[in-house]
Order: C-alpha cells, then structure tokens, then sequence
C-alpha cells in the first residue's frame, strides 16, 4: 500500500513537473518544473532500490545541470521584470501547514520502526544490487585500478582542458607573414 501513494504522488509530481516544463511562459518555471521531475524520478529509483542511481540523479542531475540551466537562463536574461505581489491568498500559511503535515508523517514513520515494506530494512536480507554499499564493495576490490585509471585520466583531462584555455597567440597584425 505505501508503495502505491508513493507511485502516486512521485506520478503527480512527474507529471506536473512535465507539463510545467511545456507549458510555463517563463523559463525559469520551465527549469522548476524539469527540476520537479527529475527530483520525482529520484523517488523511483529509491522505491525500486536502486540507492546508487537515485544519489546520482539527485546530485547530478538535479543539482549540477539544473544549476548549470539556471546560470545560462540568467546569463541570458530575462528581460521583463516579475510582479511580486502575492497572488494566492495566505500561500505563505498553506505551506506552513502542508510542511508540518509533511514533517509529521515521516516523524511518524521513522518512529513507528515498522519498515517490512522496504526489503533492505528487514532483518537477515541481502543487499540489494542498487545500494551504495553493494557497488562500493564491487567498486573498491574488484575494479579498484579501473577506477582509480579512470580518475586519473579526468585529472589529466581537467588539467589539459585548463591548459588550453589559458594558452594565448600573439595577435596576428597586418603585414606580417606568419
């Protein structure tokens, strides 16, 4: 049953964002709305275990590339100003309420201790392949040098990348036979 209202909201919340992505004049509310969504397909991930996928598309997708289109829908500018008066009346204390509602149920349900619904809280269960601690004890003994390849590749990458772009010609006048 809490499988089924998380799908449902996470749905809701997918969903919405979606159209919100569409639909909004505005695109800083085009960049909510797909931040919504991404935050939802978060969720998911979480409900079907998958641990690992769920931290990356939060930090990665949800942090560093929304940040990224909001610094470039800034950059470009949004050349009409906002009007901020308050639209909805008293939003400011529906939001207090829905965000105590909120509080209280998952006070509720980390006191309640009552988790048989998520496998990887019940007691003598195996880890379950999409945790962290699954694919960073694979990570860290059977494709430990892989890895730490990899990394240094990227450096080496960065530091070229940094290289490049400070490297600077000497103008190129008229006349000259270079």
């Amino acid at each position: 049953m809490v499988e089924l209202i998380v799908f449902v909201v996470g749905a809701v919340v997918a969903l919405g964002g979606a159209v919100a992505v569409v639909v909004a004049r505005n695109p800083v509310y085009s960049a909510l709305g797909l931040l919504a969504t991404l935050f939802s397909l978060g969720v998911f991930y979480v409900v079907h275990l998958a641990h690992m996928v769920a931290a990356v598309q939060i930090i990665v997708y949800a942090g560093a590339v929304m940040t990224l289109f909001l610094f470039v829908i800034m950059m470009i500018g949004v050349d009409r100003s906002e009007d901020t008066s308050e639209t909805i009346p008293r939003h400011r204390i529906y939001l207090a309420v829905l965000a105590v509602g909120l509080l209280a149920v998952a006070g509720a349900a980390a006191t309640g201790g009552r988790f048989s619904w998520v496998p990887a809280a019940v007691e003598g269960a195996e880890t379950p392949n999409g945790t962290v601690q699954a694919l960073a004890e694979r990570l860290f003994t059977d494709w430990v040098l892989a890895f730490e390849v990899t990394a240094l590749l990227l450096t080496i990458a960065a530091a070229g990348a940094i290289a490049l772009a400070y490297f600077r010609r000497e103008p190129v006048t008229e006349g000259d036979d270079r």
